[in-house]
Parts: C-alpha cells; structure tokens; sequence
C-alpha cells in the first residue's frame, strides 16, 4: 500500500530526546516515517503510531488536531518498553479537503494494519475519528465489540450534524451494521439525560458509572478484555491533571487509573485498535496532558508485551471448566478460568444458525466475583445482556 497519498512523513528533530549514553529511549526503537529517511518496513511490525491532525467536527476543542506531535516529544523520551519492541510510527494522516476524506484515510491506514495484525495506536484530533476506526472493520468479515472511556455516550441528537459529541450515532446508523456491543466505562450522570441511558439499555449495551468503576478498578478489566476497539477521551480525566481539554470537569478518572486502563487493553488478546483522542495543546499547562497521554500509551504498549495468547474460544485445554447450576435457568453457566492467567470466561449458549457469526461474542470476559454471585444464584447482568442478544 503506497502510504504517501494519506500520510505525512515527521521530523525527528522535533521530538527531542538524548539517549547518546544508553540509546534505550523509546525514539531510538520506534521506526519512523520520517522526512530524511522515509516509510519505515513494516513487515514483523507489532504496533503502528497514527497521528490525526483533524478537529473540524470537534465540539469547542478545535486545538486538538495539534495534539499529535505534542504527545509524540513526551512519547519518544520515554524508555524502553520491551527489549523485543517492535513498533513504527507512520506520521500523520493528511488532513483533506473535506472531513470525509480524512475518514476515509483513516479508514484505509487502519485497515491496512488490521489485516496484517499490526495494531493502530491513534493519537487524535477529535473522537468523532472513533467512526473512521470502526469503519476499517468494515471488510474484516466479522462484527466488533467498542469500549469507550468517556465522560458521556456521545449519542448526539438525531437532529445535528455529525460532530465529536454524536459519533456513536454513526456507527450505530452504519450500514451495513457489523457493531455487536458498546461498553461505556465512567459516564458521570449529570452529563448525560436519563433518556440517553434507557436507549442504552435498550439497546443491551453495556454503561457503567465513574463512581462504580472507581471503586471497583479491577472490574474494568474484563469490560475492555472484551473490546476490539478502545476509544479513549482525555476529558474522562480530571481537570487537574488533563488541563488540556475545555470539555473536562473536577470529576473523572486520575491519570493512574488512566494509565492501569490502558495497561487492561493492551493485554487483552482480542483488542486490535486503540485511539486517545481530544487533547488539545492551545489549554495545556507545562504539557502535563500530553505528557500523560504519553505515558497512557506506553502502558498499553507496556501490557501488549504481557498478552498471554489464552482467549478460549480457539482451545479450551489450558482451563478449569467450573458448572454452576441456577434455578429457573434452563442450562448451567459454564465457566474457564485460565491456568495462564487467573482470567475469567463464561459462556453464552449459542444456537446453530448464529454460532459461527458470533463466534467471538459467546465466550464472555468476566471476573471472579462473576463466579462468585452466580454461586449464590444470581446471573450476572452482563451475562443476561449477551444471551439478549444472540437469542
């Protein structure tokens, strides 16, 4: 695929970084796009970097198409990842004539990478390029599941034009419709009307409350373990340690917990894109939000290199199978734990007729405390919203 009709090649210099002791700085190991030396080869490649300078549909956050390269001076001075890390950086999507041409390269970079099992790593611009990364799916022959960390479900009104704040309208309009779930991790209610959460649960997708995921931070992980897609908005970070985002409030994740939700997903198995989207410069403080988006991104890199190859819907030998009979429920739910990693599974029947389309949908991450209530006989809402679904 020629790149050079959707991408623009950077400047290293640009991202200074000085490892001339002990060249173990992530700017030594990332292969770069870059303006002396050109498209790196991507062949063996793990992980590809995508900067999206676009914000025309942004909602009063125009600034953040400068993010990319903000993010990238912080990125590339931090240090080795993995020794076997191998991960280029292919510049940044030209912005088109109209929005929809930048989509659509958007579109066709990532399913270039896709289908070659390299991951996206995107670093936007507006969320509203979450649709241009879902739509690479689109000839992948199989439907997607879509985690985003965001503040509200970005549902828009019917009414208004496609913008940052109504993307997942689109995709759920999309035609054809290749999206099973939608997972909303750390809503916060006073943005969002009770009418959204209803057509949410409607819909059998998956909302969770900032306040519960808080207090419960391992629950995330099996939420985005689930996911082929994370879409991750600064603006679910508090204000005072991601300034750089007019959309943000007191309230919303810390950094740490940032940084530990992207280590969930870069350790998932089934998780093939990741975006972190809306950091605009023009309202940083000292960098402090690029630098954290910076190392957001390292620790989802950080957790790919610590992926376990144990999703077991591909081989079951590795697993304690556990049987839990409920009343009134017409079959046991099945349960794996993995030997590999202590993770968690539960099964979702499947008919014959939609066994091979959702294939990758009935083998459901959970957690142990899943295990737990079912033990005690109640049947754990997620599980319920799946078997909704493929029933």
């Amino acid at each position: 695929m020629d790149f050079s009709i959707y991408l623009n090649s950077i400047e290293i210099p640009d991202f200074d970084f000085d490892s001339s002791a002990t060249k173990r700085q992530m700017g030594d190991f990332i292969k770069v796009n870059s303006v002396d030396d050109g498209m790196p080869d991507l062949e063996g490649m793990q992980m590809a970097i995508i900067g999206v300078t676009e914000s025309r549909n942004s909602v009063n956050n125009y600034g953040c198409s400068k993010a990319p390269d903000e993010v990238r001076k912080y990125l590339y001075r931090l240090f080795l990842v993995n020794e076997n890390m191998n991960v280029a950086d292919l510049g940044n999507i030209k912005a088109g004539y109209n929005i929809e041409d930048t989509y659509f390269a958007v579109k066709s970079v990532a399913e270039y990478l896709l289908k070659n099992n390299i991951i996206p790593i995107i670093i936007g611009g507006s969320q509203d390029i979450t649709y241009a990364n879902y739509t690479a799916y689109e000839n992948m022959g199989q439907v997607i599941n879509i985690a985003s960390i965001d503040s509200s479900f970005d549902l828009g009104n019917a009414e208004e034009n496609f913008n940052s704040r109504s993307f997942l309208s689109k995709i759920i309009l999309h035609q054809p419709n290749f999206l099973f779930n939608y997972t909303n991790i750390g809503y916060q209610t006073y943005f969002v009307d009770s009418q959204a959460i209803k057509l949410m649960e409607s819909l059998y997708f998956d909302v969770y409350r900032l306040g519960v995921m808080r207090n419960n931070m391992e629950e995330i992980e099996p939420l985005v373990r689930n996911a082929d897609l994370l879409s991750f908005d600064i603006s679910s970070i508090r204000q005072n340690e991601a300034p750089a985002n007019v959309n943000t409030s007191p309230n919303g994740f810390t950094g740490e917990e940032a940084c530990r939700i992207a280590r969930y997903a870069g350790i998932s198995d089934k998780l093939s894109s990741f975006g972190i989207y809306e950091i605009n410069p023009d309202n940083d403080i000292n960098g402090m939000t690029a630098h954290l988006a910076a190392q957001i991104i390292w620790y989802f890199m950080e957790g790919f290199y610590q992926r376990k190859g144990d999703f077991p819907h591909k081989q079951k030998d590795n697993y304690k199978k556990y049987n839990v009979g409920v009343v009134n429920n017409d079959h046991p739910i099945v349960f794996y734990e993995s030997l590999r990693s202590g993770r968690w599974w539960m099964q979702v029947p499947l008919n014959g007729e939609s066994a091979d389309k959702y294939k990758r949908h009935y083998m459901l991450p959970c957690s142990y405390s899943d295990y737990e209530s079912t033990t005690a006989g109640d049947i754990p809402d997620r599980w319920w919203q799946v078997y909704k679904k493929l029933m």
